[in-house]
């Protein structure tokens, strides 16, 4: 058994015999009713003073403090939130300011009414195993529902909006309609970004359909507030000979279930799944009607920009939005050169453009297959673009002429040192040996030292 779950009986056997109760409570137990793992153990401690609980964690290990005013703990070396019954109370905008208060003799129906759906608000006591559903949890469980369990407390928590489409998205249930219609009125305005990103990830990363999430979103009449770059593709035609499925969003979730299925290969799975969200952001702006047919030129190059406003407004790591940026920009590309029946030397230039060569590779394949009809017939480009980058990285594995062998052939460092190395480079990329190429680049050199 893992030690965590050991240590939650330990503790319960030691609450049970102080004169209280220990119950798991949230998603693991959720997870248990669903049968999926569970890493996260939360337990929650009935019956005691707080007095009385700190003292038997004491007795156990070395009690750690999560939020000693909000009654929660924790002990050193094991993965376990330990908690006290209580009630929370808004006092601000957004998920930020509650009055919480801690009472152990709460009892269980209203320690779970502060949950927020009822799939999440079961319990189950460490010792027995016995299912604690006030609210119906189990039978929103079998019928695939995500419903709230309080009207009066719901809407104090404009997370909950996101945390129920990012719930459907990773289960593939129903928003019941009563939430859907509580989640339209709520202002979603004062959340952090960061928040907003926690909740995107876990669609993007946890569920097999992350288009679920956005399609939630679109039906509570919020997915302006956060994501008006993904609202704006609603609508925007596209060819229909090349996407006979619909405007651009419908292609953009498409595309995104498609990398949902790819992002296990993918050396950056989050870096993925927000590119192939953004990758058609520039088509609102470019899409246009020449001569009876529906072009968007030039949208990667607008959507590059809008990626990274998007990401910006959640949260500012540099290197993700570089990634994204790049993914965007270059998302055509690789299909094209295929289609082009283009030689070798354009694979290693696109390539060595590329931040994430075999990701890239990735989301080219997402975007092909993200459309109807399309899927089948990607194997034949797919065995292309493996064996041009296999070729690329074989490349990239041989000796290159670096600065170091410019140094020892007598070159001093200068001005015009960066662009010898670049230019030994494109050499490197062409195919010449690193010795043919040093020679090549020591006379580019001489002949521009005399400029």
């Amino acid at each position: 058994m893992d030690q965590n779950l050991m240590m939650a009986k330990q503790l319960a056997t030691a609450v049970a015999d102080a004169g209280g109760r220990a119950y798991f409570v949230g998603g693991f137990v959720r997870d248990f009713v669903m049968h999926r793992p569970c890493k996260d153990i939360d337990v929650e401690v009935h019956n005691l003073t707080p007095a009385q609980l700190e003292a038997l964690l004491d007795s156990l290990g070395e009690r750690t403090i999560m939020g000693a005013s909000f009654g929660i703990y924790g002990l050193r070396h094991y993965d376990l939130d330990i908690a006290m019954p209580r009630s929370e109370t808004n006092t601000g905008r957004g998920h930020k300011d509650f009055t919480v208060c801690v009472d152990p003799f709460l009892g269980t129906r209203k320690a779970a009414l502060r949950r927020d759906f009822t799939i999440n608000a079961m319990m189950q006591d460490v010792l027995t195993g016995e299912i604690i559903d006030h609210f119906g949890g189990q039978a929103d469980l079998k019928a695939g529902i995500i419903r709230h369990v309080n009207d009066e407390s719901f809407g104090e928590d404009p997370l909950r909006v996101l945390r129920a489409a990012q719930f459907a998205a990773r289960f593939e249930f129903e928003v019941a309609p009563e939430t859907v219609a509580i989640c339209k009125t709520m202002d979603l305005t004062a959340l952090a970004g960061e928040r907003i990103m926690e909740e995107l990830n876990k669609a993007l990363l946890k569920a097999a359909k992350p288009s679920i999430f956005f399609d939630v979103l679109r039906q509570m009449d919020q997915l302006d507030c956060w994501f008006p770059e993904v609202s704006a593709l609603i609508g925007v035609e596209q060819e229909p000979r090349f996407h006979p499925e619909g405007d651009v969003y419908t292609h953009t979730m498409m595309v995104l279930d498609q990398a949902a299925t790819l992002r296990d290969q993918a050396i950056h799975p989050r870096g993925l799944m927000l590119s192939a969200l953004c990758h058609d952001f520039g088509k609102p702006e470019t899409t246009k009607e020449i001569d009876g047919r529906i072009r968007s030129f030039g949208h990667e190059q607008v959507g590059c920009p809008l990626s990274i406003h998007f990401i910006n407004r959640m949260n500012n790591e540099v290197r993700l939005k570089k990634y994204v940026e790049n993914m965007v920009l270059l998302h055509m590309r690789p299909n094209a050169l295929v289609h082009m029946k283009s030689g070798s030397k354009a694979y290693m230039k696109l390539f060595d453009l590329s931040q994430e060569p075999a990701d890239l590779l990735l989301l080219a394949q997402a975007d092909h297959c993200g459309r109807d009809g399309f899927g089948d017939d990607y194997d034949e480009i797919a065995q292309v673009l493996r064996h041009q980058l296999a070729a690329y990285q074989a490349l990239m594995n041989e000796p290159e002429v670096k600065g170091e062998d410019l140094i020892q052939a007598g070159v001093k460092p200068g001005k015009l040192m960066g662009q010898a190395i670049a230019y030994a480079h494109k050499l490197h990329l062409s195919g010449i040996k690193h010795d043919a190429a040093l020679v090549q680049t020591l006379a580019w050199l001489h002949e521009n030292e005399k400029k």
